[in-house]
């Protein structure tokens, strides 16, 4: 049996009709930035998981960077980060020309470690990009009173979260500004590149809505520096054909997790590990095995799909190296990438292709 690591096509051909239709509303009506496909969107997601507001935006690197200009770091700055994560996670402290600072990850997890957090601040730190890695919330209690302590700006990385929560709260909106990506192999995605931004604070929300649009609130008034930010009004379009779904996808990625977790009783194998203080989407089901490589061979002549994600963390990528840090500099981030491997977890997967996972994995 055949068990790919993600096929999107069996969920766009399920909404073909749909999207087709919304498409050519929006393509109709020449709403192609912004406009009410995209104003939709921002209100049902704001209603759907518990937000005051949300802008949507054309990636999910654009409120990153968006949300680093909006807690003025610059030059001299330091912002901590994980090493184990997506590059887009460090690239908004990058483009203001501050300094991405790592820390490493927990041990027997995937997200930021407190302690580690609270080792790296110096006199220059001046905020920290939390990463809710796979879809699963991090330790926001212990890092909101490390920023607390030192008044730290903190921004959300919820690109892979989205539909997550911490206790009762969504994600995003824990610390001062929260960035997702509807990339398309996200949870939730586009057919193309789109992102969106959340704060609690209105005031924030109004200057990243200036900051999105060229820095104006009104034709041919620029307040201050912007970008071109923008959401295109087909991607707007087709995440509300996409948006109520979300809830029925998560629990299927979910429940696929669950039976992983069960099931799967291959020695040395370490899982992912449930949390109290939140539930992971599961944007991803990754597993730590010493044999790694061996693991996915094994699994490819059976005709299942994996993926390595991430292979090499951030410190030791070569656009990072004038940081100056080598091997051994983050032990738990550099271990996850050596012995890290993705499993099929997409919504559309049958039961009989998880049993299959599940038996093969255990019979390597």
């Amino acid at each position: 049996m055949k068990v790919p690591f993600l096929d999107l096509s069996l969920q766009h051909c399920a909404l073909r009709q749909a999207a087709l239709a919304a498409l050519a509303a929006t393509y109709d009506a020449n709403r192609f930035c912004l406009g009410r496909d995209v104003e939709d969107f921002e209100r049902a997601f704001a209603a759907n998981l518990g937000y005051p507001a949300v802008l949507g935006m054309n990636s999910g690197t654009s409120p990153l960077h968006v949300a680093c200009l909006l807690a003025s770091f610059g030059p001299g700055d330091e912002v901590i980060t994980s090493p184990f994560t997506f590059i887009s996670s460090a690239w908004g402290i990058s483009y203001v020309r501050a300094t991405p600072v790592f820390a490493d990850i927990e041990e027997g997890g995937f997200n930021l470690d407190p302690d580690r957090l609270a080792a790296a601040i110096t006199p220059r730190t001046r905020g920290i990009v939390v990463v809710h890695l796979f879809g699963q919330p991090a330790r926001m209690d212990e890092i909101l009173a490390v920023a607390r302590r030192h008044g730290l700006f903190v921004i959300e990385d919820c690109a892979q979260a989205v539909g997550a929560r911490y206790w009762d709260t969504p994600v995003g909106l824990l610390g001062d500004a929260g960035t997702f990506s509807f990339y398309p192999t996200k949870n939730l995605g586009a057919c193309g590149e789109a992102g969106a931004f959340v704060a609690r604070d209105p005031a924030l929300l109004t200057r990243a809505r200036y900051v999105r649009v060229h820095g104006s609130d009104r034709r041919y008034q620029h307040n201050i520096i912007g970008g071109n930010f923008r959401m295109d009004g087909f991607q707007g379009a087709l995440l509300n054909v996409k948006l109520p779904h979300l809830a029925a996808w998560t629990a299927r990625r979910q429940a696929i997790a669950a039976r992983y977790r069960e099931e799967i009783r291959l020695s040395d194998t370490r899982l992912p590990v449930p949390e109290a203080h939140g539930a992971s989407v599961f944007h991803q089901f990754t597993l730590l095995h010493p044999r790694r490589d061996q693991l996915r061979e094994h699994l490819a002549r059976l005709e299942v799909g994996t993926d390595l994600i991430y292979p090499r963390p951030l410190h030791l990528q070569p656009c990072y190296a004038p940081l100056g840090h080598g091997p051994g500099s983050f032990p738990r981030a550099e271990r996850a990438a050596e012995t890290c491997l993705s499993l099929p977890i997409f919504p559309e997967l049958t039961d009989a292709q998880v049993e299959h996972v599940i038996r093969s994995v255990n019979a390597f």
